[in-house]
């Protein structure tokens, strides 16, 4: 079993406008991107308990011609509100890079 980390090329987070954040998974090449998008780890169910949102609220796209895996949620909390502390969106990445991918 392999980390997301250690597979992808590139994982990040930004904003999509105000109310939503957007994430790129990105892949070197076509057999590693297949091999985590076909594992299914990445997944609607997934995202939803990771980021503490409605499953229905979770947009999810693989995008083969990019090797991408992208998918949006809503933000938390507004961007700019007394309680955001990630203005641009850029550090909620976290919590994929342990992510497990199996075999």
């Amino acid at each position: 079993m392999a980390r997301l980390r250690d597979l992808a090329k590139l994982i990040r987070s930004k904003n999509a406008g105000p109310f939503l954040l957007t994430f790129d998974i990105m892949f070197e090449n076509r057999e590693v991107y297949e091999k985590v998008r076909d594992s299914g780890v990445i997944n609607k169910e997934m995202i939803s308990a990771l980021y503490a949102t409605a499953v229905d609220d979770v947009h999810l796209v693989n995008y083969d011609a990019a090797y991408a895996i992208k998918f949006t949620i809503p933000r938390p909390v507004f961007q700019g509100e007394i309680e955001d502390r990630d203005v641009f969106g850029g550090q909620q990445y976290g919590p994929l890079v342990d992510l497990n991918v199996p075999d």
